[in-house]
């Protein structure tokens, strides 16, 4: 990168957030990578001296986790770069359920607090720590097609990924001098992938689609998907489209 960037990933420690904290890291970037646990393969590449990273353990399931780590970058992100990413990718599809058949308040509250109340904490913890600088930021929120069309047994998910895609609207009708994206990233072979695969077709009657996209190996690999988002993210029109997919992207 021509100037030194400040990225924040959620959901570092796997997945697409450890692949886009990973090819982040390649290019130099001050990675802030924030998950549930700590990740060797990004201090791997830390170590041979592609980028610095700061690692902050946080179950942003939890609010008063989520208002924690808000508070934490709102007061500590660096003041020096020249370009500042926000990418919320930590997410949760439980859980899985027939709507006669949600009757968890903690695991739906579990799933809001992660997929949308984090998102919205560490959305105002970044624009406060963004606004008194002269520099170019950027926030990428990972939302899902379910949010865009719904599914049955993921009414809570559905749910989640609508706001996430609302949410970022309302964003950018405020004038933050911020642009947000709520981006899908399409079907990814990932941990996510083998727990749908794992669902109960009485509570997920899709579940043999997913177990069909596996079968026939057409699950997008984390890393190729990362390398897109990025690439995406660079361009200089990033914030035209508001709601948008990758998949529409070569």
């Amino acid at each position: 990168m021509k100037e030194r960037t400040v990225a924040i990933v959620t959901g570092a420690s796997r997945g697409l957030g450890q692949a886009l904290a990973a090819a982040l890291l390649e290019q130099g970037a001050h990675l802030i990578a924030i998950a549930r646990s700590r990740s060797a393969e990004l201090e791997r590449i830390a170590d041979l001296g592609r980028g610095s990273l700061q690692q902050i353990q946080a179950d942003l399931s939890d609010p008063a986790e989520a208002e924690r780590v808000a508070a934490q970058l709102a007061d500590g992100l660096p003041k020096d770069a020249g370009r500042y990413l926000l990418i919320n990718n930590a997410g949760m599809v439980d859980p899985v359920r027939q709507a006669s058949d949600l009757d968890s308040a903690n695991a739906i509250s579990a799933a809001f607090s992660l997929n949308v109340t984090s998102v919205i904490l560490l959305c105002s913890a970044f624009l406060k720590a963004v606004k008194p600088l002269d520099a170019d930021a950027r926030i990428v929120n990972i939302s899902s097609g379910a949010g865009r069309s719904a599914t049955p047994g993921w009414g809570v998910y559905c749910a989640t990924k609508a706001a996430l895609d609302h949410y970022t609207q309302v964003l950018n009708t405020e004038n933050h001098g911020v642009r947000a994206v709520s981006l899908a990233p399409g079907v990814i072979d990932t941990g996510m992938q083998q727990a749908i695969r794992a669902s109960d077709p009485q509570d997920f009657p899709n579940v043999q689609r997913f177990e069909q996209l596996h079968e026939q190996k057409q699950l997008a690999a984390p890393a190729d998907v990362a390398a897109r988002i990025l690439r995406y993210v660079d361009e200089p029109d990033f914030g035209a489209t508001v709601l948008d997919d990758i998949r529409n992207y070569a």
